[in-house]
């Protein structure tokens, strides 16, 4: 009979494993370096599975080094991402699952990225309400953050926080397994902790918990703040306040082996009064906030308000450019099938708070379709237009966007 919850050297049971197997299996992702895929996985499952929880248990498993691959910022720099293998993602939830319990429960409220019951658009909205009392932003970007985490000082939040010898066994492991570069060439890790690993935001969020909220906590408790990852926003209520904050959190960010991005970090001014001109508005997490003149009772408010980025807007375009709509010869519901889902996800996203700031791109989309009518079609410029307004008054449902830009 088999037991469930058996145990060697290491109190990892095949219910722990089981149960990471799963998590991980539902968000996929490709092959590490050893070239397994899920398709192996699940055709081997039993003895792959059985065969990591023995290794696990017993104390010897030994992570492989992470596939290094580069994808496109929306800035137009590129990114590294490491790829674990299947196996060691499955590792890496089973030590996630358990070190999340402990430390979940003492994050900071302005703590969101990566956390249960968390989301972008709950940050979003913080930092929007935080801003109707506070004219000052200081807009914290963490250079190369994920690349320059100090292994020593990493380890060191975590054994304060779980004192589990297995856990603690596993992370350094993980840190110490070293990358494959895109050449080939094998390198070791002497700093930083891979985006892309199962783990790697939870010891992010460890590591940032001690280097920056807890000690914004101590130090500045009255200064609120909204952390997504390494994604910051701190706000003060005078120019003099965000210059005196923003030069203590450089010094505390080199202490803690790290430093803050010379362009990118920056102080914003929403609508107070300064000695200096400063940006009016700042990004965080593909929306923008700034100042906007609100109608309220026969007079005009000047409040903060949430739009989409310049940078997400020029991420979507180039996006509908890529799906080349004009050049498909498929009906225009098959068309409206392929781009629903996407278009949903889009929509779902940015218009979270309103959907006006996002007219423009929504107009773009149906210059697009447009485009296709003329050339599936063979009309002139009226006479598609008239076609494909005939179409929306048919069904306007089509496509999602035309309930608020109809063509």
């Amino acid at each position: 009979m088999t037991d469930y919850f058996e145990t060697k050297s290491q109190p990892i049971t095949k219910v722990m494993v089981w149960q990471a197997y799963k998590k991980v299996k539902a968000n996929k992702g490709s092959a590490g370096i050893d070239g397994m895929t899920w398709e192996y996985v699940e055709n081997n499952l039993h003895r792959v599975l059985y065969k990591l929880w023995n290794r696990l248990t017993s104390g010897t498993y030994f992570p492989a080094p992470v596939r290094q691959v580069a994808i496109a910022k929306k800035d137009g720099e590129m990114r590294t991402l490491g790829i674990p293998t299947v196996m060691d993602r499955i590792a890496q939830q089973v030590v996630k699952q358990h070190l999340e319990l402990q430390v979940e429960p003492i994050f900071h409220e302005g703590s969101y990225g990566y956390r249960p019951g968390r989301s972008c658009h709950d940050a979003v909205a913080k930092a929007n309400s935080n801003c109707f009392n506070h004219d000052f932003v200081i807009d914290i970007d963490i250079q190369g953050f994920f690349d320059n985490i100090n292994h020593e000082l990493l380890m060191k939040a975590v054994n304060h926080y779980c004192k589990d010898r297995w856990v603690i066994l596993y992370v350094e492991r993980w840190l110490k397994a070293g990358v494959i570069e895109q050449d080939g060439k094998a390198t070791q890790t002497e700093l930083g902790t891979p985006q892309g690993g199962v783990i790697s935001p939870l010891l992010a969020n460890i590591f940032l918990h001690v280097v920056f909220d807890a000690w914004m906590e101590r130090g500045y408790p009255e200064k609120p703040f909204e952390r997504y990852a390494d994604d910051i926003v701190v706000h003060c209520k005078t120019e003099k306040q965000a210059i005196y904050v923003l030069n203590k959190i450089k010094q505390r960010m080199a202490v803690c082996k790290l430093q803050l991005h010379p362009t990118k970090t920056k102080i914003v001014n929403l609508r107070g009064l300064s000695t200096k001109k400063y940006p009016k508005g700042f990004d965080f997490l593909g929306f923008t906030i700034r100042p906007n003149s609100v109608k309220f009772k026969e007079r005009v408010l000047v409040v903060p308000s949430i739009f989409i980025s310049t940078k997400s807007r020029i991420s979507l375009l180039k996006k509908f450019k890529e799906w080349h709509i004009h050049k498909r010869r498929t009906p225009i519901e098959s068309i409206a099938n392929y781009l629903k889902p996407q278009i949903r996800g889009v929509m779902n996203y940015f218009h979270k708070f309103s959907s006006g700031h996002m007219n423009y791109v929504w107009k773009q989309l149906n210059a697009r379709l447009l485009k296709w009518v003329r050339w599936e079609k063979g009309l002139g410029v009226n006479a598609s237009i008239k076609w494909l307004q005939l179409q929306y008054k048919a069904n306007p449902r089509l496509f999602p966007h035309w309930e608020v830009a109809h063509p």
